[in-house]
């Protein structure tokens, strides 16, 4: 591959996976870290032309002050996470990629995402066109500055409300012309058409709308660009997708699933705020009775619980019957660092999109469904059925 620069746009920049992914992207080009936890550093993927780490110039747009070093010492300190030998080492990344970072908007974000905003920029825009406008200036000024090759953008900001969609959404005209209107428009969906007007290929880390409507997805065709996701898939739906399988294959009768979760960082003060959850808790409950053919009786909590910061910990109870109708239980408890999860799968997307649009795919990359809780283009919810159309993906590489 020829020396080129990739750039990586954050909306939500000053965030715990965005701050967890910078560092992680500095210590791996500093080689000082190994790529564990990186999908794209296992033996499949080793003759695919992926963006080297030390190719990447990172930026983004956030709503409140700071910078990727204090994002980082903080997680550090309330969490107990990273190695302080690494964060001195890759202190001069940090702060050169804040420099990049530039006021998001909060226009139609939702109350609670509002309470957020430090910025009284971020509060400016009158019309979604302006907040649009605005954003793809910064975009183009972060491509030219850093003579990037590709410009990647992903959302890791706060999960918004729900919004139903309407015909509004439904072509690049319709869309086009509501962008003049007075009424709301998703931030997420802001964001999204920003970049994709610009060909930028566009990933949702949230279960936000982003670019999850026909207009958008119009739009990439006609721009020549790529869009995936919606929702990471880090912790407690990712061994659901997991375990449901086997429970099928094994032809047991799962009852009851109920799951509770509790964690304490930003994103826990959002999801506090029951429209917010709204959007969580669908994502997440849709998953086993997709794999499973039937609906058992299904539970999902979602509670911010301020001391535990950024350790997500979920407590799952599966109620199953079993031969001669008996019935049993499977309980399990999973804990996770939010951000040390989430972060190197934002990465393998990034080098995975950054591909597909050089190869000139357009549209939604439904290969990447394993990455996520209500995957783009792709139906299938067993984790091991989602690996198997990544991997076919990448064989059809070496071709």
């Amino acid at each position: 591959m020829s020396d080129r620069r990739v750039g990586l746009w954050l909306v939500g920049a000053l965030g715990g996976v965005s701050a967890t992914a910078a560092l992680g992207l500095a210590a791996l080009r500093r080689g000082l870290t190994d790529t564990t936890g990186l999908v794209t550093a296992t033996p499949p993927f080793a003759k695919v032309d992926l963006d080297p780490f030390d190719r990447f110039v990172l930026g983004g747009h956030d709503i409140r002050r700071g910078s990727l070093t204090q994002s980082v010492r903080e997680l550090h300190e309330r969490a107990n996470v990273f190695d302080e030998t690494i964060l001195r080492a890759c202190q001069a990344d940090l702060d050169a990629w804040t420099q990049n970072i530039r006021p998001g908007t909060v226009l139609g974000s939702g109350p609670a995402i509002i309470k957020l905003a430090e910025l009284p920029e971020a509060h400016r825009a009158a019309r979604p066109r302006e907040a649009v406008e605005k954003v793809q200036a910064d975009l183009r000024a972060f491509r030219e500055a850093h003579r990037l090759e590709q410009v990647v953008v992903v959302n890791v900001a706060s999960t918004e409300p729900p919004c139903p969609l309407d015909e509004r959404f439904t072509t690049m005209a319709a869309f086009g012309a509501a962008l003049d209107d007075k009424r709301p428009l998703p931030a997420s969906a802001l964001y999204a058409w920003a970049a994709l007007e610009l060909g930028f290929p566009y990933v949702n880390f949230t279960p936000s709308l982003g670019a999850s409507f026909p207009a958008a997805i119009e739009l990439a065709r006609v721009k020549r660009t790529v869009v995936c996701g919606q929702d990471g898939k880090t912790g407690e739906t990712l061994l659901k997708s997991v375990l449901a399988p086997m429970f099928a294959a094994r032809n047991l009768r799962i009852l009851s699933w109920v799951g509770h979760n509790i964690f304490g960082n930003r994103d826990g003060v959002v999801l506090d705020d029951p429209a917010n959850k709204a959007s969580k808790i669908r994502t997440k409950d849709q998953v086993i009775a997709s794999i499973v053919g039937y609906k058992p009786q299904t539970h999902v909590s979602i509670e911010y619980i301020e001391s535990l910061d950024d350790w997500k910990t979920a407590w799952d109870h599966v109620h199953f019957r079993g031969f001669l109708n008996t019935k049993m239980i499977l309980q399990f408890i999973w804990q996770g660092c939010d951000s040390l999860l989430a972060a190197p799968l934002l990465i393998d997307l990034v080098r995975l999109t950054a591909l597909a649009q050089r190869r000139g795919e357009t549209g939604i990359l439904g290969h990447l469904a394993c990455f996520f809780k209500n995957p783009m283009g792709c139906q299938e919810h067993d984790f091991f059925r989602q690996m198997a159309l990544l991997e076919r993906y990448v064989a059809t590489l070496a071709e």
